[in-house]
């Protein structure tokens, strides 16, 4: 095989001029949430894209992201800071959008002043920024399983002694906030563990009751209840696909169970916060177990799309 060769210095004029801007102070500033589109601006998601934090009420700031599903919409990737004396962080952020993430955080407070992360479950789009929080907040304490734990260490070293670990009923007090960790009704991710905030009346749901949306928008409430319906069915049955095999009657007992919380607010990882609609969240979940498997696109159709990419 021969070896390519080429007299182009193009890469490396760049690479001398970064450095040599580095060196005198020119890098450019790094982002700052002013940047970032408003979460429901109409503005391009061509890749993993951050977007600006916004408040929902008790103390509880959304730090939100979205993902281009080509051919089906956009998804939310939400993560969440719960105000008080030990700020708390619900997961961090997407892969690939890190740098947006990071100004979006810092907008809200100083990482370094994080004393607890919540990590629902360690899926790329939750666990995007983890090593760098943990960096940045070093006197935080990583809420998460396990089975989490055991997965991660596959991918970072876990600072095993920073961990808290729960498992679906326990509770746990932060900041005068008692927080029931709960097991999901959907998931992707058997270590999945979403928590209930009792004084606040909100469900943090991590994957279950996501969809796929048309476009970006700040509130559940703002999606058309036809596209809300079918965004929630299409994700439910990519995201936990053994819900189409689970028994209907089985299903609804669990769901039951969750609206038994009585949470006025769900906040989930792929869904815009949801105020006073759980039970139509709920309805619409337990009519998933029976619903036709989703299948995705084959390799006829990856060929037409590389065709349509190249032409």
């Amino acid at each position: 095989m021969s070896k390519h060769t080429s007299n182009d210095t193009s890469n490396d004029t760049v690479n001398v001029t970064a450095t040599v801007a580095d060196a005198a102070g020119d890098r450019p500033a790094d982002p700052s949430a002013d940047d970032l589109a408003t979460v429901d601006s109409p503005a391009a998601v061509d890749g993993p894209t951050a977007r600006r934090p916004y408040a929902v009420g008790d103390g509880i700031t959304v730090v939100p992201a979205y993902l281009p599903v080509p051919g089906m919409g956009v998804l939310p990737a939400n993560s969440f800071v719960v105000d008080g004396p030990e700020p708390l962080l619900v997961d961090t952020g997407p892969g690939g959008a890190e740098e947006g993430f990071r100004a979006a955080l810092r907008s809200i407070l100083d990482p370094a002043d994080l004393r607890w992360i919540w990590l629902t479950h360690t899926d790329p789009d939750h666990v995007g920024s983890l090593q760098w929080v943990l960096d940045q907040a070093p006197a935080a304490r990583l809420i998460t399983t396990y089975l989490a734990v055991g997965k991660l260490g596959m991918q970072m070293a876990v600072p095993m002694d920073r961990l808290y670990w729960v498992n679906p009923g326990t509770t746990i007090e932060v900041n005068g906030r008692t927080l029931r960790a709960v097991r999901p009704p959907s998931f992707d991710a058997p270590e999945t563990t979403a928590f209930y905030d009792h004084s606040a009346g909100t469900l943090f749901s991590a994957d279950s009751f996501g969809a796929l949306l048309q476009r970006p928008v700040a509130e559940a409430a703002d999606v058309h209840p036809d596209d809300l319906r079918d965004g929630l069915t299409l994700w439910s049955t990519i995201d936990s696909p053994w819900l189409t095999h689970t028994d209907r009657a089985s299903f609804g007992r669990t769901v039951d169970e969750l609206r038994g919380l009585g949470a006025r607010r769900v906040l989930s990882a792929h869904l815009p916060p949801a105020e006073g609609i759980t039970d139509r969240l709920v309805d619409l979940l337990s009519t998933v177990p029976g619903s036709t498997p989703w299948v995705g696109p084959d390799q006829a159709a990856l060929e037409q799309l590389l065709s349509a990419v190249t032409a």
